[in-house]
């Protein structure tokens, strides 16, 4: 039976991230074999993923990360189940850090399957379920491409919101930050009408129609009515069309242009938890 140190304990507690005791059990099961310690709590990790794959993970952190240009913007968010876990250092650091390397990436394949200190992202999820007790996963991973992309990040990290905008000019920084901001607050549903989808229309024209119905108007009357109210349906919900939060004389458009005539809103994302 190897003798099993303090710092022997303390080195497998910084690979793995794992609990004292777990790695003092770990390396006496693996008769002080480093390797076989790690393999052994990353089984761990992987027995309580599976135990707890059905559990709802609706607390986190969502971040943002932008490139040095301003021209990309990668949104994501690490899921775990309590509000606890979400708030301990070391699953904040775990999250920039992931966040991070999440910037290089396109899709949330791709990066799930990037490397991660000898391990992939998703073999590394599994293993701090392990460490944790909970379930942790990566809920979003959204990707932004524009001239200027600005964010926002609200208080507590629960909503995320990324805007692209049409040039990088002079003062840019206030009008992106205010259009991320009316995202997180307003939740948006479409950048403008043109982007809403078509079903969505469907639908609200026929909750329109049962409303005027019931409230005795002639048949023949309906479809004029009802356009009306899904104009109103578009300047609440769509981006550019809605008022803008800090001055509601004007539409979040209107707002952009008084930067710059030609100025426009050409994308947005959005991410919130639970």
């Amino acid at each position: 039976m190897a003798a099993i140190t303090a710092a022997d304990v303390n080195k497998l507690r910084q690979i793995t991230g794992s609990g004292m005791m777990d790695c003092k059990k770990a390396l006496v099961e693996a008769d002080g074999d480093f390797d076989k310690a790690i393999e052994i709590l990353r089984k761990k990790g992987q027995k309580v993923a599976a135990n707890r794959a059905d559990r709802d993970s609706s607390e986190g952190l969502v971040l943002a990360v932008i490139n040095d240009s301003q021209t990309t913007g990668t949104l994501i968010s690490l899921n775990c189940e309590t509000d606890f876990v979400a708030k301990n250092d070391s699953y904040a650091k775990l999250a920039q850090d992931f966040a991070n390397l999440a910037a290089n990436f396109e899709t949330k394949e791709e990066f799930l399957n990037a490397n991660f200190n000898g391990l992939t992202i998703a073999e590394k999820l599994i293993e701090q379920t392990g460490v944790i007790g909970e379930k942790i996963e990566i809920g979003d991973f959204r990707k932004l491409h524009a001239p200027y992309v600005g964010h926002y990040i609200h208080a507590g990290s629960k909503i995320g919101t990324l805007v692209g905008l049409s040039a990088k000019i002079a003062g840019i920084e206030t009008i992106a930050k205010d259009v991320a901001m009316q995202v997180a607050a307003m939740s948006p549903i479409a950048l403008d009408a043109d982007q809403v989808d078509q079903s969505i229309i469907e639908k609200e024209i026929e909750i329109a129609k049962d409303q005027l119905r019931q409230e005795g108007k002639p048949e023949a009357m309906l479809d004029n009515i009802a356009k009306g109210k899904l104009n109103r349906f578009f300047k609440d919900n769509t981006l550019v069309n809605q008022d803008f939060i800090k001055d509601n004389k004007l539409s979040v458009a209107a707002y952009v242009k008084s930067l710059d005539a030609n100025l426009k809103v050409t994308a947005f994302e959005r991410v919130a938890l639970g």
